[in-house]
């Protein structure tokens, strides 16, 4: 992981080097395995263990920072404006699977303009080694970075009958994934569906076929928890390994999937790329 000395002090006062935090994390257990200077900012490389994988969330790292330093941390305030409209009139969430998704909460955004993300954004998704794609894209990478709970976004004007369905793959079902391959699954494979036809691959990537594009109008948010031998088997089976799926892999927090939706919401409404409905559908 590459965690921004910058960005971590928007959530914690650092008053020590990045060398001098480097050790006194590796000290404590979470190993840095380097400091990199990018653009005047300072980046720690962290090679995280299995049982540290909360860490991926910048968050989590400031906790464990404030931690070794004596300093007290700044939790974002999630507070965001919703319209009067109810998401439960736009969308139903059916889960099938419930012994590999423990919870699937969606929020709808509204009137939503695709286009670039701010210049700071791309700056901490380009030092976290992720490539910026479009504001919406951009925020559910920032807020998965942020959080550590993965997020997804679907344009909902292409999903089918209004619903999605977590369910097994039917064998031999077929998806064309973000990285534009055609995928064969399996029933030991978890999916995300809409009426007709699966949409995502749970907890590792999307498909094509309901990709966030300049053209679309209303998204559909996606914040869940899935069973991390789930993600995991699907993963290694398709040679497949996404952020999202490495996060899931650790094991993720059942109780940030609400927080992370709706951090993602108020990114949105905050930088005018949207209307958000209100609810969640959980």
């Amino acid at each position: 992981m590459r965690a921004s000395l910058e960005w971590l002090r928007e959530y914690v006062d650092i008053d020590v080097s990045a060398e001098e935090l480097a050790e006194k994390l590796t000290a404590s257990g979470i190993a840095v395995e380097g400091v990199e200077e990018v653009d005047g900012d300072r980046i720690l490389v962290l090679e995280l263990t299995p049982n540290r994988g909360d860490c991926y969330g910048m968050l989590n790292l400031a906790r464990e920072v404030a931690a070794v330093t004596g300093r007290k941390v700044r939790v974002p305030q999630t507070a965001l404006t919703e319209n009067q409209e109810d998401i439960n009139d736009y969308v139903r969430v059916r889960i099938e699977a419930p012994e590999l998704c423990a919870r699937y909460a969606a929020r709808l955004v509204k009137n939503v303009r695709v286009e670039p993300s701010p210049g700071w954004m791309q700056e901490r998704l380009t030092r976290a080694g992720i490539r910026p794609i479009n504001n919406i894209v951009d925020i559910t990478n920032y807020v998965m970075l942020e959080t550590n709970q993965p997020l997804h976004a679907f344009d909902y004007d292409l999903l089918k009958g209004r619903q999605i369905i977590v369910r097994r793959a039917a064998p031999g079902e077929k998806l064309v994934t973000l990285d534009e391959v055609e995928r064969e699954l399996d029933e030991e494979m978890l999916v995300i569906a809409d009426s007709e036809r699966a949409v995502a691959l749970a907890g590792v990537m999307g498909g094509r076929n309901t990709e966030i594009s300049d053209s679309t109008g209303t998204i559909l948010l996606e914040s869940a928890n899935f069973l991390a031998a789930s993600v995991r088997g699907t993963s290694r089976r398709l040679g497949l390994r996404t952020e999202a799926s490495l996060r899931f892999e650790k094991g993720a927090d059942v109780f940030g999937i609400i927080r992370a939706v709706d951090r993602a919401a108020q990114l949105i409404g905050e930088l005018g790329a949207g209307e958000v409905v209100r609810g969640v559908c959980d």
